[in-house]
């Protein structure tokens, strides 16, 4: 199954966060950087920008074909990449009930772009990533996974943060 990678990391996103406070969760580390929360949502806003980008390529007769790239480097922390405007998270509060429902939200989209879609036209089809250039539709699916488990690292390194600052 095309989605078995993303799912499993996804319940490991999910499990990292649970029993944070809402407070905690929102709480930023005295270090800098994304709070849990805006971790999540940033995750929530990039699946939701693939599966709008893949939906648009797939109704675009002059989408390139590409070559596959190696995306599972991705997952790699060492190079740095900056989040696209669109999948900046936001400052604002939020619940951790309201956070797993715009995950929920963003992987049904994901779902029903990939299930409406013609899989020949997503192995002709690309659009364009920040590092690794066109990448093939087909290959935005795992990536989801791939750049989850990305942010599941840095997650699991600002909660174990948090609650190293709540326990001085």
């Amino acid at each position: 199954m095309v989605f078995e990678g993303n799912n499993k990391i996804r319940k490991k996103i999910l499990q990292a966060v649970q029993g944070l406070t809402n407070e905690e969760l929102n709480r930023k580390p005295a270090n800098g950087g994304w709070s849990p929360k805006q971790i999540l949502e940033h995750l929530s806003l990039m699946e939701a920008l693939i599966a709008s980008n893949v939906a648009k390529e797939l109704k675009n007769p002059e989408s390139p074909k590409a070559m596959k790239k190696p995306i599972s480097i991705s997952t790699n922390r060492i190079i740095k990449v900056e989040a696209p405007g669109r999948t900046v998270p936001s400052d604002t509060f939020k619940t951790l009930c309201e956070m797993k429902q715009e995950l929920h939200n963003s992987r049904l989209y994901l779902l029903d772009v990939y299930d409406s879609s013609n899989k020949e036209s997503l192995m002709k089809k690309s659009f364009k990533h920040p590092i690794f250039g066109q990448i093939p539709l087909c290959q935005w699916f795992p990536f989801v996974g791939l750049h989850e488990k990305r942010h599941l690292k840095q997650l699991r390194d600002t909660i174990e943060s948090l609650q190293l600052k709540k326990a001085i």
